[in-house]
């Protein structure tokens, strides 16, 4: 038996020090996962699940203004990336892009807002690190040398351990899964010539650029 057409390669990130790369199979994200951010988006501080395609993932040092939005926002996340058997093998430092006019106008309908999530390029990644997360540091982000988001670790409602046991109430997680663990307060809107620097102490660090549509 062959294939229709051949298999699509999936993305890879980049390890820090190490000549090998991470295939990501799938991405989960939970939002709500910081109290503070849960405040100023009006919501209660309860964790939620969703998901972005793999195609979502980009390692670009520049990325085109999205389609179909006017307010697109940042929020910095530590990412988790697994092994077989669903452990965590490394992390690192990402963005979770967000089509925030666009979400909300399907909030507003009560309707599903993947679209305004899981675009191509909407989960920009640094390379990740080798071992475990850490429980504690600071998580940032800057837009043009101007703090944005500023946040701990240990603020997280549900920490790295506590995600994957309830994840796994839903999915088998295994091998090239990538969760995006949540964000603090400060998201707001990137524009076109923007240069964001998103960090997190002790993992690799994330700068891209937005560029004008394509």
């Amino acid at each position: 038996m062959t294939d229709l057409i051949a298999a699509p390669a999936p993305p890879r990130l980049a390890i820090d020090g190490d000549s090998r790369t991470f295939p990501v199979a799938r991405i989960f994200c939970i939002g709500r996962n910081y109290a503070d951010h849960a405040k100023e988006m009006g919501e209660a501080a309860e964790a939620i699940f969703f998901t972005k395609p793999a195609s979502a993932i980009s390692t670009a040092a520049s990325l085109p203004y999205p389609t179909e939005t006017a307010d697109l926002h940042h929020e910095v996340e530590l990412v988790l990336a697994l092994g077989e058997g669903g452990a965590i093998i490394a992390c690192g430092t990402g963005v979770d892009l967000t089509k925030r006019d666009l979400q909300s106008r399907l909030k507003a309908k009560s309707a599903p807002w993947e679209i305004a999530k899981g675009f191509d390029a909407s989960a920009p990644m640094g390379k990740l690190k080798l071992g475990p997360p850490p429980a504690t540091g600071t998580i940032s982000l800057s837009v043009n040398g101007g703090m944005r988001q500023s946040g701990y670790l240990e603020q997280m409602i549900l920490p790295p351990a506590a995600l994957l046991a309830e994840l796994s109430r839903y999915f088998t997680l295994g091998a090239g899964d990538l969760i995006f663990t949540g964000t603090p307060a400060g998201v707001s809107a990137l524009h076109p010539g923007d240069t964001v620097a998103a960090r997190i102490d002790g993992l690799p660090p994330l700068d891209f650029a937005l560029t004008e549509r394509s």
